[in-house]
C-alpha cells in the first residue's frame, strides 16, 4: 500500500495509467493467414493508444461515474481495475474486496445451471462454499428467476444474466462495486429494483464505480470522471460534469 493509501481512507488507486493494444492492418481474413503474414515479417501492426495516462483515487464510501462516448476506453478501464487486464504503464491497486458486474455472462459456465454458476462465480470472486451457502436465498430472492435457476444459463436471456449476475455481485460483502452499464439491460422493473438497491448498498456506505449514460447514475453518485479518446478530461462534482458532458455530446466526435 503507498504512503497516500495508508494515510487515509483510499480504497483504489489509479496511477499513470496507460494501455496499448496491437491493432494489425485491414485485410487479414483468417488465423491462419495472420499466422503465415507474421511469420513473414510482412504484416504491418502499430500499437493502438486506448487509454494514456489515467490518474486518480477513490475513497471509502465513494460512488463515482465513469462518463464518455463509446469506445473512450471506459470498460477497459473497470477491467484493469479489476485485475482482468495489466496496462501497459501504471498500476491500479484496489485496497478492500471487489465485486466486479463488468458484462453478461463474465464468469458463467454456460452449460452449467443458474445454481451451479452461483458457486462458480462467487468462488472467483474468493468466497468459500460457507460464505456462499449464507447468501444464497438472498441471491435467489432477489433474481427472481424461479425454476429457471435449475436451467443451463446459456438457455437465459440477456435480462436473465443481468439478473442472475447483478444478484450475486450486490449480495456478496464486498467493499467496492465495479458496474459497467449492467443495468441497462431487462426490464424497467427490474432495473428500478437494482437502483432502489444500490441506493441502499450507497447509504450503507459501500463504494462504487460505474459506468453508465444513465441520468440515474447522476443522482446516485456523487462524483464523475469524463474520458474521451482515452485521456481524462474532466474529475470532479457529478452534476457538473454531467452538464458538460451533455453539452458535448450535442457537438460531432472530434
Amino acid at each position: 500500500m503507498t504512503e497516500a493509501a495508508e494515510r487515509s481512507d483510499v480504497l483504489l488507486e489509479v496511477r499513470d495509467v496507460t494501455m496499448k493494444f496491437t491493432k494489425y492492418e485491414v485485410g487479414v481474413d483468417s488465423l491462419k493467414e495472420l499466422v503465415v503474414r507474421a511469420f513473414r515479417g510482412d504484416l504491418k501492426r502499430e500499437k493502438f493508444v486506448c487509454l494514456e495516462h489515467i490518474d486518480f483515487t477513490v475513497h471509502r464510501g465513494e460512488a463515482v461515474a465513469l462518463i464518455g462516448r463509446n469506445g473512450v476506453g471506459k470498460s477497459t478501464l473497470l477491467k484493469i481495475v479489476s485485475g482482468i487486464l495489466k496496462p501497459t504503464e501504471g498500476y491500479a491497486k484496489a485496497y478492500g474486496r471487489i465485486s466486479p458486474l463488468l458484462q453478461l455472462g463474465a464468469g458463467f459456465d454456460g452449460n452449467a445451471t443458474g445454481m451451479e454458476n452461483i458457486y462458480l462465480n462467487a468462488a472467483i470472486l474468493g468466497y468459500t462454499k460457507k460464505e456462499i451457502d449464507e447468501k444464497l436465498d438472498n441471491i435467489l430472492e432477489f433474481a427472481e428467476l424461479g425454476d429457471f435457476i435449475y436451467s443451463p444459463v446459456k438457455t437465459y436471456s440477456s435480462g436473465m444474466l443481468a439478473r442472475l449476475g447483478f444478484s450475486i455481485a450486490i449480495n456478496m460483502d464486498s467493499e467496492i462495486m465495479l458496474i459497467d452499464e449492467i443495468l441497462a439491460v431487462g426490464d424497467i422493473a427490474f432495473q428500478q429494483k437494482c437502483y432502489k438497491k444500490l441506493e441502499e448498498l450507497r447509504a450503507k456506505g459501500l463504494t462504487f464505480l460505474i459506468v453508465s449514460h444513465s441520468d440515474v447514475v447522476e443522482s446516485l453518485c456523487d462524483r464523475a470522471i469524463w474520458i474521451e479518446r482515452g485521456h481524462m478530461i474532466a474529475d470532479g462534482d457529478v452534476k457538473s460534469i454531467f452538464e458538460r458532458y451533455k453539452q458535448s455530446m450535442m457537438q460531432p466526435a472530434q
